[in-house]
């Protein structure tokens, strides 16, 4: 099964691609958390990358369709995937399809999470993110026992400088600017599905469970 999740920053992408994985057994592809690694481990790709995504822009096709193709050919993809921020333009799908389609396959499933932008700014701009880590809190929805402190491992809690409020708005914009061709491209092959994000963990996870089979 290979899947492709869409949705604006703070939609939940993250969320449900735990449930996902947990229960179809896939290995979760998050675009997002290989370009942090990069950026914390302060390889060449990462300082690039880090350019582009603290000015809430997307970073450029070219860096991320190879990240992303090698992590695709890897043994662990072999009976399906789930991809989440990748790919982010019509670029992008169009060189995964042509990847795929070289190994007989395609994408079988596009989810695409949509919520409205007051409420992603909230959302976005009270998360909270372990520097130790990597679990994610937020100020008001999921506050950690502790102000500042990780429940978990006790790290350090930060708010990442793409989640302030002007770069949160800017994000949303790039999002809806350079992605909305992507959910065209999608809708001409007929493989996308859209989602209501505001109705609650469970009732999406039910609703994606539906077009997936149990």
């Amino acid at each position: 099964m290979n899947l492709v999740l869409l949705g604006p920053p703070g939609a939940g992408k993250g969320t449900q691609a735990a449930k996902i994985i947990e229960k179809y057994g896939i290995p979760h592809i998050s675009t997002g958390d290989i370009l942090r690694s990069n950026i914390k481990e302060g390889t060449l790709f990462g300082k690039k990358a880090k350019e582009y995504m603290d000015k809430g822009e997307l970073v450029p096709d070219s860096l991320v369709i190879e990240i992303a193709k090698e992590r695709l050919d890897r043994d662990d993809c072999r009976e399906g995937f789930l991809l989440d921020g990748f790919p982010r333009t019509v670029t992008q799908a169009k060189a995964l399809d042509d990847h795929l389609a070289v190994k007989d396959k395609k994408i079988d499933h596009v989810l695409d999470i949509k919520v409205e932008k007051e409420e992603l700014i909230s959302r976005l701009t009270g998360r909270r993110v372990c520097r130790n880590c990597g679990a994610t809190y937020h100020a008001v929805n999921i506050p950690p026992k502790e102000e500042g402190i990780c429940d978990i491992c006790g790290g350090e809690l930060y708010q990442r400088a793409d989640d302030n409020r002007e770069t949160v708005e800017n994000r949303i914009e790039v999002y809806k600017t350079q992605t909305a061709p992507l959910i065209d491209y999608y809708e001409k092959q007929g493989n996308i599905k859209h989602f209501d994000g505001s109705i609650g963990l469970e009732n999406l996870f039910a609703q994606i469970s539906e077009i997936l089979g149990q």
